[in-house]
């Protein structure tokens, strides 16, 4: 085999819509590598909600959105088929950002070597973007304390899942909003939440409120809609937001007005936003805080995967319709 197919992304996507329009299938030549540089066969490939925010035209933001006519950014794991570098042998199992194509030049910067006895798809749904995120939000950001409450919306996603356990072994009482009875019961049966809140049901406050009798003292956001809100109500004083993201918003044009201040006053609420590329050089210090909850099978997680580069473009629509379950994977 000579040629490889990757997908570029051609338009910005309007009003949210994500489908074949926007990008252009193509194939090209497996490069021979130049000294310095390895070449990988990527094997399994990650889909993010940050996509959305990636392909938008927005150049204020954390990172720049890939230019029109560039493969569609993502993460993925493979092996080393060619090495041209001295601290990378053919064989070596490689994670980085490799973008939707199925194989990848690099000259070694932001690839990381995977060790861990574990399958692809779970090195992508816990070591790689999953729990770098929760363990940094939870624990830099959240400072989470034994005995607090702490409520997590996305909390059947591949963040939030992860985000809810580290909290239960921390000793904090956590809840759980999903989108479906499905995924209430998975987070309580399966991953020990103790309380889950389907945002689609009506009562949503009287739910709220009986999850959370002594209020909320850590929130972490994934997902915004009309429920934050609500949460915001039942914030104690000095409680902490950790804002991770927005899937709600991602297809407005005009975002949803957010909660009112006078809360963030009235109980001297800490929100803060955060985005992982501002701590890619701490992912040494994030993999040793999470393995000894991994390898002491603290957390579980599940994955939604999907068979072929191509089944990526649709792919993304589940993160809007909620219908993934689990960590979203294309296989390769």
């Amino acid at each position: 085999m000579t040629t490889f197919t990757a997908i570029n992304l051609i338009k910005r996507p309007q009003s949210g819509v994500i489908d074949s329009s926007i990008f252009d299938v193509v194939e090209k030549q497996i490069p021979t590598i130049a000294p310095g540089q390895v070449l990988v066969k990527q094997n399994y490939m990650s889909l993010d909600p940050a996509m959305f925010g990636w392909m938008s035209s927005d150049t204020n933001s954390y990172i720049p959105p890939v230019a029109l006519g560039d493969v569609m950014r993502s993460s993925g794991i493979g092996e080393v088929t060619v090495s041209n570098h001295p601290d990378f042998v053919v064989g070596d199992r490689v994670m980085g950002m490799m973008g939707w194509q199925e194989y990848f030049v690099s000259d070694g910067e932001g690839l990381n070597k995977v060790t861990a006895p574990l399958p692809d798809e779970s090195i992508l749904s816990v070591f790689a973007l999953p729990g770098l995120t929760a363990v940094q939000g939870l624990f830099n950001v959240g400072k989470p304390k034994k005995g607090e409450t702490l409520i997590v919306t996305g909390a059947a996603g591949s963040v939030g899942s992860i985000v809810g356990q580290l909290a239960k072994a921390e000793g904090l009482r956590v809840i759980g909003v999903v989108g479906s009875q499905e995924k209430a019961d998975w987070i309580i049966n399966e991953l020990g939440f103790d309380a889950a809140i389907n945002y689609k049901t009506d009562d949503l406050d009287a739910q709220l409120a009986a999850a959370a009798p002594d209020g909320i003292d850590l929130f972490f956001e994934n997902t915004g809609g009309p429920i934050q809100h609500l949460i915001f109500d039942r914030i104690n004083a000095h409680g902490r937001v950790v804002v991770c993201g927005l899937i709600a918003d991602y297809h407005n044009e005009v975002p949803a007005a957010g909660p009112s201040w006078l809360n963030i006053i009235k109980r001297r609420i800490t929100v803060q936003g955060f985005t992982m590329p501002d701590h890619f050089h701490q992912v040494p210090e994030l993999l040793e805080k999470l393995t000894p909850y991994v390898m002491a099978g603290k957390i579980k997680h599940r994955t939604h995967l999907l068979n072929g580069l191509t089944s990526a473009i649709d792919g993304l629509n589940l993160f809007s319709t909620g219908a993934n379950k689990g960590k979203l994977i294309v296989k390769l």
